[in-house]
């Protein structure tokens, strides 16, 4: 991969639309009695295999790869970097001929960083590893995620005591969003220093929505604290937080004032606005008369929307954060006939959008291969009790390990690549 010259479009703005694909890459290195530490790196033997996935992505006609850096391992020790793994993954990666969006923070912090994400010092320790990669690697890798998905964490690790630190509550999700931000600001910072190429920025976050019987007494007032709850570390992180900000009096018990309007003139902006949706799993359900807690000890069920939810979604943040927007995370869990179906009925839905003038850059299937539910982390099943049927190839145990096996989604998606590829495939003129 060569840096563009000089009033070259980078790869957002050329009026394409770009696809990609993702590797699972969560983390989460902290184990206790009774859960497993998770590394789907790990599970899915892509420490062994990395060069190999990253040729079974090209080789289907992927352009860019959201991919992750283990963060743990790369500080195993206050002070140590080892980057030996992460150099030749990268070597390997810009190798294969992709174009790495990489994940900096995919959840987990390293296991010596007491209280994780809500160690005060957080911030600081993020940048630092942010600025080392970036110092490392810059002038070859150009395209960051400061953080993955920064609701889920703050929800997983800050709401519902599911993940380290276990906090709780409301209170909880507010300090974890507020630490979260802080990094995520500080990262981007130093990355744009830093990188010799420029740095652009893709922030990915979880669209979440909610429906039912969310105007019931018993259900309004959580309703509409988890709506604007959902984008908080990116209006944070944006500069919208100011005093009319629905959720000023929640932050207010975790960020003092003086810091809120640091955000505001620390306001670091998305290149690309990235948007994880799951058909199945990302709309949540309010039933009259029925009380859920939300999170894994008790969920509130999920309706499939199916495209009306990505459409909604991508023209949602679309709007709201003034951005280029991708698909930087899709799929549906099932079948080969269920997730074909899912690719050509998402990716039309993308199309659409984009003939009626939104500028949907990119659009990624995830991920590449299957994947481990991260409910391994809290028994002592085997993995395979465990499998995720969600890529387009299929995780096969053998003798000699895991075996990745094109399945016919894997077809579908090059058909599509060579599509959008053609110079037939209309492009935005106004992206």
């Amino acid at each position: 991969m060569t840096t563009a010259d000089a009033g070259t479009p980078r790869w957002f703005e050329d009026g394409r639309l770009h696809l990609g694909l993702g590797i699972e890459d969560t983390f989460v290195p902290q184990s206790v009695a009774g859960e497993r530490a998770i590394d789907e790196y790990a599970l899915t033997e892509h420490y062994r295999c990395f060069a190999d996935d990253f040729a079974l992505a090209a080789g289907v006609g992927a352009e860019l790869l959201r991919w992750g850096v283990p963060w743990y391992k790369v500080a195993p020790e206050p002070g140590h970097w080892d980057w030996d793994w992460t150099d030749r993954a990268v070597d390997a990666l810009l190798a294969a001929g992709l174009r790495p969006v990489v994940d900096l923070v995919h959840y987990g912090t390293p296991t010596w960083l007491e209280g994780q994400f809500a160690n005060r010092d957080y911030p600081q320790h993020v940048e630092e590893y942010a600025g080392r990669f970036g110092a490392r690697y810059g002038d070859r890798v150009r395209d960051f995620t400061p953080v993955n998905e920064p609701v889920i964490h703050a929800l997983f690790a800050g709401e519902y005591g599911y993940w380290p630190p276990y906090l709780t509550g409301p209170d909880g999700f507010a300090w974890i969003a507020a630490n979260l931000a802080r990094g995520f600001v500080r990262t981007q910072e130093v990355l744009a220093d830093v990188v010799e190429a420029g740095a652009t920025f893709v922030h990915v976050e979880a669209a979440m929505a909610f429906v039912g019987d969310a105007e019931a007494p018993e259900h309004h007032a959580e309703a509409e604290r988890l709506r604007h709850q959902v984008l908080l570390v990116e209006d944070l992180v944006t500069g919208r937080v100011d005093a009319d900000h629905p959720l000023r009096p929640l932050l207010a018990r975790a960020v003092p004032e003086w810091e809120l309007q640091w955000f505001v003139e620390h306001a670091t902006q998305p290149d690309v606005m990235g948007v994880n949706y799951y058909p199945r799993h990302s709309t949540e359900l309010f039933e009259a008369g029925v009380r859920h807690g939300g999170g894994f000890a008790d969920p509130r069920p999920s309706v499939d929307r199916g495209t009306c939810g990505l459409t909604e979604a991508l023209e949602s943040f679309a709007t709201r954060y003034g951005a280029p927007v991708m698909v930087s995370e899709t799929c549906v869990t099932g079948t080969v006939a269920e997730r074909i179906a899912w690719l050509d009925e998402s990716l039309a839905a993308v199309e659409r959008l984009r003939s009626a003038g939104i500028a949907v850059v990119g659009y990624t299937w995830w991920p590449l291969f299957d994947m481990y539910e991260w409910t391994w982390r809290h028994t002592d099943r085997p993995r395979a009790d465990h499998l995720l049927t969600m890529g387009l190839f299929d995780l096969v145990e053998s003798p000699d390990g895991l075996r990745r096996v094109a399945n016919p989604l894997a077809d579908r998606f090059r058909a599509h690549a060579e599509r959008l590829d053609s110079c037939l495939t209309p492009r935005l003129t106004h992206a």
